[in-house]
């Protein structure tokens, strides 16, 4: 091989824009065709270790939650014999991976970006729809253009990274080398974004490091698309390997390993703590201290200050709180509004709720589908129940569910009078909005009273034209949330735009899909030549007492 005598670098990416699926759209068509398609298969999902096909024989299925008699795909679970194999495949795979130019590393989660945004649109749309219960919409925004924005800014950020020298000097020459973690990194990922899917292995393996990728099992079937392009994009053998399986029945074995480098991790923060405190059980059993990065549970907040514009609220509530069920970690799920706003905009929210269209996905005129499963269905609607029981609660809108043939949750409202009651403090995860009304001449400590309400500090809003009273918003909620919104709902972040985290009992705030995720997957190196080294131990000081 010649020399590579030249530097290279990416440019600062532009976002994938996304489709409209107008009427008439040819987008509409095809997506509309793929969803038939897919719906009227069973698709068999083996794991991928190494490269190869791997069929255990232990099965489980993946069911359409707004038809859960629907079986759209089965696939094999991974037990203590697949783990074993995939750490063997990953530590195999590290030395010729890791030593790949990282530029040509790139290209291959380049070109996996530039086949998800073309040939594989429909197929990837389709799938999540069916699958994680998404509308089209919320499926384009995320599943395509917010994964082909992981891989193009990813890419870009680890090039800003590996840029940064250390100064030398005429007789010395510094350099930092960016090399990946000694070991493998354990990626889990979530049911609700299949961008989070594909971003939490590939950002590690993008540095250089090799992963087991744990899908959650609801999500399988797009995470399964994602690698199987990333193979034909020309991924190695090894590099990535696919382990769908329960995570109590893995992931303590996973930790145990002494090879272990790293966790990538999306989703319940009990969860989280527990593998943190797994690690941390097993921590003089390790060859390396692991990078531990997880984005985790939300009580996600909007408060409103008197000035803000009423339609503009009833917009940012409405779909902070009900796009996608209200299945994201950063959606609206407590909201503060001071009473002179609520006397107006009251009748025009429980209107404008109770107008939202619930059903099939299929449908496109529908703007909720149904929640992701038998678990998430009775936890929600023990929630709403729990509201319905009480002195201290109102349901205003919704509060109506039904399982019959799907996992149907209608769009709640639920007003209390407490601002500590039950559903203002806790994750629900679901389609449901707890509003507390607060004087006028309460704001101030109606932001102190967020601030120290939820033990969680991810996303959050505040809404209003009064200057002054935005930026005590700021400082008072400085630590609230990871992603503070103005004059916005609080969700929606957009790779390269809003980088996204929290802290709190919300994560490591490591922001996903920014330069601060990628180093987390980097161990650098330090390499001093001197061109002219010393050839006596005496100092000038050593010739006078």
């Amino acid at each position: 091989m010649l020399p590579k005598n030249s530097g290279f670098e990416f440019v600062r990416p532009v976002n994938e824009a996304p489709l409209s699926y107008a009427p008439g759209s040819s987008e509409k068509k095809e997506i509309k065709a793929k969803l038939k398609e897919f719906s009227s298969e069973v698709a068999e999902i083996p794991l991928i270790i190494g490269g190869r096909a791997v069929k255990t024989g232990n099965m489980a299925e993946v069911r359409m939650p707004h038809n859960h008699s629907r079986v759209i795909a089965r696939f094999h679970k991974a037990g203590k014999t697949e783990i074993n194999q995939a750490v063997e495949a990953s530590l195999a795979a590290k030395h010729d991976w890791e030593r790949m130019p990282w530029d040509k590393r790139s290209i291959i989660f380049r070109k996996a970006a530039s086949k998800i945004a073309g040939p594989y649109r429909a197929t990837i749309n389709a799938v999540t729809m069916l699958g994680q219960g998404k509308d089209v919409f919320q499926s384009e925004i995320e599943a395509v253009c917010e994964l082909v924005d992981f891989f193009h800014f990813n890419t870009y950020y680890l090039n800003e990274i590996y840029k940064d020298q250390p100064q030398s000097l005429r007789d010395i020459i510094n350099q930092v080398e960016y090399r990946p973690l000694e070991g493998f990194v354990f990626a889990v990922s979530p049911f609700n974004f299949t961008a989070i899917g594909g971003n939490l292995p590939t950002a590690p393996a993008m540095a250089g490091n090799t992963v087991l990728w744990k899908p959650a099992s609801t999500a399988v079937y797009s995470n399964y698309l994602i690698m199987k392009i990333l193979e034909e994009c020309g991924l190695p053998p090894g590099v990535i390997n696919f382990v769908p399986g329960s995570g109590s029945e893995i992931g303590d074995y996973v930790i145990e390993n002494p090879h272990l480098a790293g966790i990538h991790f999306t989703g319940s923060s009990e969860v989280f703590r527990n593998m943190w405190q797994k690690v941390g059980q097993n921590i003089g059993n390790y060859k390396t201290y692991p990078r531990l990065v997880g984005e985790t549970g939300g009580k996600d907040f909007v408060v409103v200050h008197p000035t803000a514009e009423k339609e503009e609220v009833i917009t940012a509530l409405v779909r902070g709180a009900f796009e996608y069920q209200g299945q994201k970690c950063s959606a609206a799920s407590r909201a503060y509004l001071p009473e002179s706003l609520w006397k107006d905009i009251k009748d025009d929210l429980i209107a404008a709720t109770e107008k939202l269209k619930i059903g099939d996905i299929e449908d496109f005129t529908n703007f909720l589908g149904a929640v992701i499963d038998r678990d998430a269905f009775d936890k929600i609607v023990s929630y709403i129940d729990y509201a319905k029981n009480s002195k201290e609660a109102q349901i205003i809108a919704g509060g109506k569910y039904d399982d019959s043939r799907g996992y149907f949750i209608w769009p709640t409202l639920i007003l209390t009078t407490d601002p500590e009651f039950k559903t203002m403090e806790e994750e629900i995860f679901g389609p449901v909005l707890t509003i507390y009304v607060y004087a006028d001449n309460e704001y101030d400590q109606v932001l102190h009273l967020c601030n120290q309400t939820s033990p969680y500090g991810l996303t959050g809003s505040i809404m209003g034209k009064d200057r002054d009273a935005l930026l005590k918003a700021e400082d008072i909620l400085t630590h609230a949330a990871g992603n503070f919104y103005i004059n916005d709902k609080p969700t929606a972040a957009v790779v390269g735009q809003q980088p996204f985290g929290g802290s709190r009992a919300s994560g490591t705030n490591d922001k996903a899909g920014s330069l601060w995720n990628m180093i987390r997957w980097i161990s650098p190196r330090s390499i001093k030549e001197n061109l002219i080294p010393p050839r006596s131990y005496q100092y000038p000081h050593l010739d006078e007492k």
